[in-house]
């Protein structure tokens, strides 16, 4: 097998000169990289991911830990955060918690022993001290549509305070003021500003607001439509404001086993626009978060420190938010 120590002999150059023209890291100048690339060209040599990742001190690998990929959100936050990684030259890593602190701390625990090069974070877990000192220091590192007390990082985020008023304030103008809101279960950051977002224009137009939680799935949204029903029918309640689709769409589901009406009798609104949302019936009404963007943004801040190895400033990018309208809203019964 040809090494660069073979090339390196072949063209005239030192070891240290084929990397540096290998990696680009290093000016070398045109009469020197054509030597290397003649010599290599000549061996046969093809440099391998491994031996030019060893040469610049990395492993090649980003990882991401999301709670569960079958949460469309998550897996489309992943796929986007493996798009810019891989266009860089990475490998992706991808570590589920299922919302555990205590197995999100084992990931933590592998990914501090620089397995990898770098983390984007969107987990959401309740965080102990070990993990907490995991993500705090070491490796670089974003959150990415989360946050945590406590941990300065550098963070991408959707504005989701707004997105909770924009569904306040469409829900309100159709004329609602009685909601069943269903928050995610355990209760991040996101889920407590989408809350107070909703909860300021909501209470301050007189209306009534009655929190239950889910678990970010379909059955979770399901369910707590079925532990509220007769509390719903009792109150007059008109709308329901789910902190994801998933949950919205188990509430659209559970509403018409028991023959209410969506939107005739109760609107339903959901947060992130997946697809599944798209397709439904009535077609869902939600918030859009720009999925894409938060995991290509994170992943080029996390690999640009990597590259740099320079440690990441913790700065907080919040991106926009849009509500998408559909036919799963509609005004209020009277």
């Amino acid at each position: 097998m040809v090494s660069i120590s073979d090339v390196a002999r072949h063209a005239g150059v030192s070891p240290t000169t084929v990397s540096h023209a290998l990696s680009g890291k290093r000016r070398v100048s045109d009469e020197l990289r054509d030597k290397v690339l003649n010599a290599m060209a000549e061996l046969d040599y093809v440099p391998t991911r491994a031996a030019q990742n060893l040469a610049l001190g990395r492993s090649g690998i980003l990882a991401i830990i999301v709670p569960d990929i079958a949460i469309e959100y998550f897996a489309e936050l992943a796929k986007s955060v493996e798009r810019e990684a891989v266009e860089r030259g990475y490998n992706l890593m991808l570590a589920t918690t299922g919302f555990d602190a205590e197995r999100e701390a084992r990931y933590l625990e592998m990914i501090a022993s620089r397995a990898v090069d770098g983390i984007v974070y969107a987990s959401g877990a309740s965080l102990g001290i070990t993990a907490r000192a995991s993500l705090s220091h070491g490796l670089p590192v974003v959150m990415v549509d989360e946050e945590l007390e406590g941990v300065e990082l550098r963070t991408v985020i959707s504005d989701n305070e707004e997105g909770g008023r924009l569904v306040a304030e469409h829900l309100l103008a159709l004329g609602h003021r009685r909601v069943l809101e269903i928050q995610g279960a355990p209760l991040p950051v996101t889920s407590v500003n989408r809350s107070r977002g909703f909860a300021q224009p909501w209470i301050a137009a007189g209306g009534e607001i009655v929190t239950t939680s889910g678990d970010y799935t379909a059955d979770g949204g399901r369910a707590a439509v079925e532990r509220y029903l007769p509390e719903m029918r009792e109150r007059g309640m008109t709308a329901v404001f789910a902190h994801n689709d998933l949950m919205a769409l188990g509430a659209l589901d559970a509403l018409r086993s028991h023959g209410i009406g969506v939107p005739d009798e109760v609107s339903v609104v959901g947060f992130d626009d997946m697809s599944s949302g798209h397709y439904s019936v009535p077609r869902l009404t939600t918030v859009r978060q720009d999925v894409d963007a938060l995991g290509r943004l994170a992943a080029q801040a996390v690999l640009d420190a990597v590259e740099a190895k320079e440690p990441i400033a913790p700065e907080r990018t919040v991106l926009p938010v849009t509500l998408i309208v559909r036919s799963s809203t509609a005004e209020a019964v009277r």
